[in-house]
């Protein structure tokens, strides 16, 4: 395993118990050009290839707005071959997290095809279900639920939820019975968002970093951009990086997924970074234009001479 490559091996008294795997969340982002991409890009050039060699996961943002087919998954595989410790995330597709009206067995079809390709390739680490602030808890929304943990069972199901009233311990029993992992997220406090945690609940442990930007985080018109335009202190993040390690320690025996999802100009690729080295205790490396750009934040944590 390279160094600084995103992929921590966690050890307790001599075993392997959990390895911990850093990334940001998507790719394909045109504001990321000279800053975590070269500008311009050399012939040939892979943006998912390339940050394979810097971390140990990437989260799969594309398969929240529509279904992909099992040869596009097969091609995602392709791009990171050379990196045998690597895995995807992938979003569920939005239908079953943001929409309502009752699904069909196409629908479910649909959305697991290129997830069962990445899961039967080895690549598949975790399967998001990402619900908004909105989703409350209430009967009807746990049926929906399970629900969708039988839809999509066989795959490694981690949930998101981001209102306090899902902060109950019955609903991680209920997680942990499902065999469904809960992720802990960072986001901007309002009243009744869930606060920071380190909960444990399969063997799938994950975290989701998203900014604290509150201005933004639910004004009447602010885009995708503005909402995550936030860029984390290493004071901030030192308290995540303490959770990490807790979780890395369950007796679960997790593999442990730590995404950043502050994506503007390239934020979350640094705080990746960021959270990698303090939770490692040691430097890491990262892209060149990327620490020519956030230089100041990251040079008490990334190599001099950063690169694959």
């Amino acid at each position: 395993m390279r160094e600084g490559s995103g992929v921590e091996p966690r050890i307790d008294r001599g075993y392997l118990v959990a390895v911990i795997r850093y990334g940001p969340a998507g790719w394909e982002y045109d504001d990321w050009a000279g800053i975590v991409y070269p500008r311009p890009e050399p012939p040939g050039f892979d943006r998912l290839a390339h940050l394979s060699r810097y971390f140990g996961t990437v989260e799969i943002d594309a398969t929240f707005y529509r279904p992909f087919s099992a040869g596009v998954a097969a091609r995602w595989c392709e791009r990171v071959a050379g990196e045998e410790r690597f895995r995807f995330a992938a979003k569920l597709w939005r239908r079953f997290t943001h929409e309502r009206d009752p699904y069909t067995a196409a629908e479910v079809a649909s959305a697991r095809e290129a997830l069962d390709a990445l899961h039967r390739g080895g690549r598949l680490g975790a399967v998001l279900l990402q619900f908004p602030f909105s989703f409350r808890r209430e009967p009807a929304a746990e049926e929906w639920l399970r629900d969708l943990f039988r839809a999509f069972r066989g795959l490694p199901l981690v949930l998101e939820v981001r209102h306090a009233s899902w902060d109950d311990p019955e609903v991680l029993e209920e997680l942990f019975l499902a065999g469904v992992g809960v992720v802990n997220v960072d986001q901007p406090r309002f009243r009744n968002t869930l606060p920071p945690r380190a909960e444990v609940t399969s063997k799938v442990a994950y975290v989701r970093v998203h900014g604290r930007n509150w201005r933004d985080w639910f004004r009447k018109g602010a885009g995708r951009d503005a909402r995550y335009n936030y860029l984390y202190s290493a004071r901030e993040l030192e308290p995540w990086a303490d959770r990490v390690r807790e979780m890395a320690a369950s007796s679960l025996v997790p593999d442990v997924y730590v995404v950043t999802n502050n994506h503007f100009r390239g934020q979350a690729v640094a705080n990746a970074k960021m959270l990698e080295a303090l939770g490692s205790g040691d430097s890491v490396d990262a892209p060149p234009e990327l620490l020519a750009h956030y230089r100041d934040a990251l040079a008490p944590f990334v190599r001099s001479t950063p690169g694959p």
